[in-house]
């Protein structure tokens, strides 16, 4: 909600006097949009336009702009002192009629009404009224105070002038400010309530403890109690003890520093760090953080302002409405909607990033409403800048096929991949990865090689596309193939072996993921022997594939295979007995393929990756890669390049 709109309505529920003696916050932001921002020195055309002598240096332009705006924003200052003059001399004549009731207070006449129960409630009941006041005039200060900080920061950003913290530092001075008395009264009124409220329910036993509500503090009923009415166990609520919150942000060159500079604040003012949220550029430091005042004292707002100035920083805060409910209900990271459902989303372009795509991306999102929460760097610093980490908030309305369909599209266009997870705990516990064999661990098509030297490769090379781009049935398509490699020596097995090409960054991904504690495994819809050499030179734990039938005397292949065909459905469900005998869920897998009939196991897995794959499996895929090295796949894990060169040095 707008601060004017706020300030409006709650100005409403004020008496008639408090309500003609707040700031004027929709004046003096009339003003400034009217008279301060056409004569802005922050304005992109600001210094564009000739000075009025005609002379167009830049000296000239500012002398003109700035001779121009002073007596404007002088006369803006002017206004603010008048009002910040009247809201103050209300406070002044309030206090001063707080403390005389109170100081009146032992012209209660309880002592004529019978019995010590009634005399105490009647006491009680105007400490109860009188203690209600004080917290109504501090919410009073806070609801103008915080008027006055934010028509002040309007005013610097119009203006191009930062005087706003001059400016505060002048309200130090003012009764209303650090009003201790006011606070001592309020301490006096909370003791007295509560001790009556004690001595009410006191009995032969001990007085019970009292119980915090959303009502605030109340005094349970004992059996010589049952005669007390609610109103006379009324402690303070929540809402009217010290709880007021504020985002505080500081932004400076110090580091380290700037943290201890807010945090030795909130110590000092008794305050308490509800959340916060770091972020460094090199030298400078943002720390954000939502804190509960220990008071409604806005000294604090003071000693923040010297703080900022000590360690040349920028001091940003923002009141929160405690009377409506906390307003910042999750983390500050988080971006500020209810109802949306987090995903990451990893981009990665071996040869880096370009601010096109990035921009374009970044569209992609506004046109969906989506929301960066975060942004992390994953490829090593100091280098290209090739792959980063988006957390993303997502509205529940978006058409995720529709919004897929838009990625993939704009991954083609740019050749960068972007890969969407679920932002959940099982995207970061991970604990089975299962590839295919061909054309992913390995550069070649096993059953291709074996063609070249039985003499009929191209033949082979056509069903094998075909099956691939899923235009004919795998299980068919193999039949084919083996039936073209009867009589070809079983020897060629062996030869295969020695011409495979494992694909680049095969053997570091694997052995980082056996470092990291995950299982792995090959299914594979080529031949057992081939399957099982990658499984040992890679150091995998589990292979499955086709087993080729040879003759009686296991020196030719008859064109036939033995046992189930390892196709689309079958590794699929490898890939579900796996997880089982290892005590996995499929949520915590990881399938890598390329081809048609690995569809059905990336579609099985938490995370399925489409690897260099064919066009048909990357439209229907979750998450792709289309680079050159499987190392890629521990981006899609959110583990950086320092992760990865710490797991290769072990």
């Amino acid at each position: 909600m707008k601060f004017g709109r706020y300030l409006t309505e709650r100005r409403a529920g004020l008496s008639p006097l408090w309500a003609a003696n707040c700031v004027d916050y929709v004046h003096l932001k009339a003003f400034i949009k009217n008279e301060i921002k056409p004569r802005s020195l922050t304005s992109t055309t600001a210094f564009q336009e000739p000075a009025t002598s005609g002379d167009d240096d830049f000296a000239a332009v500012f002398e003109s702009r700035a001779s121009a705006l002073l007596p404007i924003v002088a006369k803006f200052f002017r206004l603010l002192d008048a009002e910040v003059e009247k809201f103050a001399a209300l406070y002044e004549g309030e206090a001063i009629e707080l403390t005389k009731r109170f100081q009146l207070r032992s012209g209660i006449a309880s002592e004529k009404i019978d019995g010590k129960l009634a005399r105490q409630r009647v006491e009680m009941a105007w400490a109860n009224q009188l203690l209600q006041d004080v917290v109504k005039l501090e919410n009073f200060v806070f609801l103008n105070y915080t008027g006055i900080t934010k028509i002040l920061k309007k005013n610097d950003r119009h203006s191009g002038l930062r005087l706003s913290e001059h400016y505060l530092l002048r309200l130090t001075t003012k009764k209303f400010y650090k009003s201790d008395h006011l606070s001592s009264l309020k301490k006096q009124l909370i003791e007295e309530v509560s001790g009556t409220s004690i001595a009410m329910l006191q009995s032969d036993s001990p007085p019970p403890s009292p119980i915090l509500t959303e009502n605030g503090l109340t005094f349970p009923r004992s059996k010589t109690s049952s005669s007390l009415s609610k109103e006379d166990t009324w402690f303070p609520p929540s809402t009217l003890l010290p709880q007021q919150k504020l985002l505080v942000t500081m932004t400076g060159p110090h580091g380290t520093d700037i943290i201890d500079a807010v945090l030795e604040n909130l110590a000092n003012y008794n305050c308490e760090m509800d959340d916060f949220v770091l972020s460094r550029l090199y030298h400078n430091v943002t720390f954000g953080c939502l804190i509960r005042l220990g008071s409604e004292n806005v000294d604090i707002f003071r000693a923040l302002a010297e703080s900022a100035r000590k360690w040349d920083a920028t001091l940003f805060f923002d009141v929160q409405d405690a009377t409506k409910g906390d307003p910042v209900e999750s983390s500050l990271e988080d971006a500020p909607y209810k109802d949306r459902i987090k995903y990451t989303a990893t981009v990665l372009n071996q040869n880096g990033l370009s601010s096109r795509f990035l921009h374009v991306w970044t569209r992609l999102l506004l046109d969906e409403r989506i929301s960066v929460e975060k942004m992390t760097r994953l490829s090593a610093a100091g280098s290209r800048l090739c792959s980063i980490e988006y957390r993303l908030s997502v509205p529940p309305e978006v058409d995720f096929d529709q919004f897929r369909a838009a990625l993939f599209q704009l991954s083609m266009e740019h050749g960068t991949d972007v890969a969407l997870q679920l932002n959940d705990v099982f995207r970061s516990h991970k604990r089975l990865v299962i590839f295919d064999m061909d054309s992913t661990l390995i550069q070649q098509e096993v059953i291709d090689e074996i063609a070249k030297h039985a003499g009929v490769v191209e033949e082979v090379a056509k069903i094998t596309e075909s099956a691939m781009n899923g235009e004919i049935d795998f299980k068919e398509s193999l039949r084919q193939r083996v039936r073209l490699l009867k009589g070809t020596p079983a020897s060629v097995l062996e030869t295969v072996k020695t011409q495979l090409t494992f694909t680049e960054g095969a053997h570091f991904l694997c052995k980082a993921l056996k470092r990291l504690g995950f299982k792995l495994a090959v299914i594979s819809g080529g031949f057992m022997p081939l399957a099982l050499h990658v499984k040992n030179l890679l150091g995998l734990d589990y292979a499955f594939a086709n087993q080729l039938k040879v003759t009686a005397d296991g020196q030719t292949l008859t064109g036939e295979t033995h046992g189930p065909i390892v196709d689309g459905m079958r590794k699929a469900e490898l890939l579900e007995v796996i997880a089982q005998a290892e005590s996995i869920g499929p949520e915590q897998v990881i399938a890598v393929g390329d081809g048609a009939n690995d569809l059905w196991m990336l579609a099985a897995a938490g995370l399925g990756i489409a690897f260099n794959a064919k066009p048909k499996v990357q439209k229907e895929a979750r998450a792709r890669i289309n680079q050159t090295s499987l190392r890629n796949v521990l981006y899609l894990l959110g583990y950086t390049d320092d992760d990865a060169k710490q797991l290769a040095d072990l």
